[in-house]
């Protein structure tokens, strides 16, 4: 039963981060810069301490006890992760959210989920998985064949945006596929898409350097509720330091780009309806940190492991892709190039199945 709670709550987190882009497009006149940045201080500054609050009695005790080096990894990591976060919003952009999605998380699966398990494997750390574990153990091994299956359902929903682009140029319509607000830009989107993906995984390195803090968390509440299990909102003292590290690359690249683009005007230009940008930006930078909330809640019943990391950038894959569809992303392609990417999606969804009965076989050793 854990287990099924912990996968219901990465689906949650999952349609959270793969819908949270869907508000930015209801955003008129501004630049991307100005509703990157609005939305941002939701998602990295806003929300989380305010979600520490509600569910950690104490939180900022608890990080002050954290020490310098634990401290300054996980805000380092967060810094390289806010790269990559930043690189998402691009990838989305030129290539669409189906298919930026596709690549980028799929990307941030395999780093994040992999280094981590090697890294214990020469540091080991009670409680964690290792590579050489996963390799000697029939869970391990289903888990990583869940891994292969959803690399083939990325490469698959990478081949099918690149059927659409022959398409879309053939018919002179490229970067006019029906989706408000996107900029169809194959080569660019290729190259920031790669940067993110590999980026992005700098969050779960993150997630980890940070564990003090959490382990602290779920020791203190394990105290005042006994047998009761463990802390389900335990990271959420993590993701305060951690999204530190992500506000900073943000913003200072956001303001770069509105002194660039002389777009600081956006954030007070009354022939743009203000009240309503900034609260789709808003909804936006909310939605995207519920999806760490739920996150940590599936952690805590699944562990932090590759398991659940895969689980979470597998139901983000899977959401952008619907999202995809719904937004009318593929409109004027072939049927052939529709069915392509249904495949892709089934197929996520098969790895999505496969990884959960890996960690099924696991908790039950």
């Amino acid at each position: 039963m854990s287990a099924i709670f912990g996968v219901i709550f990465h689906f949650i987190g999952g349609f959270a981060s793969g819908s949270f882009y869907m508000p930015y497009r209801q955003v008129k006149g501004w630049h991307w810069e100005s509703y990157w940045i609005v939305g941002g201080l939701f998602s990295w500054l806003i929300v989380p301490p305010l979600a520490a609050w509600l569910t950690i009695p104490g939180f900022g005790e608890i990080i002050a006890v954290a020490g310098g080096p634990v401290i300054g990894t996980t805000f380092l990591f967060g810094v390289l992760w806010g790269i990559g976060g930043l690189t998402y919003g691009l990838g989305v952009r030129y290539l669409g959210v189906s298919l930026g999605s596709s690549i980028i998380l799929g990307l941030c699966m395999v780093f994040g989920a992999l280094i981590p398990a090697l890294w214990y494997d020469f540091h080991p750390v009670e409680g964690k998985d290792t590579f050489s574990a996963m390799m000697s153990a029939l869970w391990g091994n289903t888990i990583l064949v869940g891994l292969l299956v959803c690399v083939l359902g990325i490469w698959i929903s990478g081949r099918a945006g690149m059927m659409k682009e022959r398409e879309l140029q053939a018919i002179g319509s490229a970067g006019k596929d029906g989706s408000p607000g996107l900029e169809y830009r194959f080569g660019l989107g290729m190259l920031v898409s790669i940067v993110s993906g590999v980026l992005s995984a700098c969050f779960n390195f993150g997630l980890e350097a940070g564990q003090s803090m959490a382990s602290l968390a779920n020791e203190i509440w394990k105290t005042a509720h006994p047998g009761e299990g463990e802390f389900l909102f335990r990271n959420n003292v993590v993701y305060v330091v951690l999204l530190w590290g992500g506000l900073t690359t943000n913003l200072i690249w956001c303001m770069v780009l509105n002194a660039r683009n002389r777009s600081f005007g956006d954030y007070t230009d009354g022939r743009t309806p203000l009240l309503r940008n900034y609260l789709f930006s808003a909804l936006a930078g909310t939605t995207w940190f519920l999806q760490f909330f739920f996150y940590g809640m599936g952690e805590s019943r699944l562990g932090n492991g590759p398991s659940s990391w895969i689980l979470h950038m597998a139901f983000i894959i899977l959401v952008a892709n619907l999202w995809g569809l719904v937004s009318k992303e593929w409109k004027g392609v072939s049927m052939a190039t529709i069915r392509t990417i249904a495949a892709g999606i089934a197929i996520i969804i098969l790895s999505v199945l496969v990884v959960g009965y890996g960690n099924a076989l696991h908790q039950g050793e």
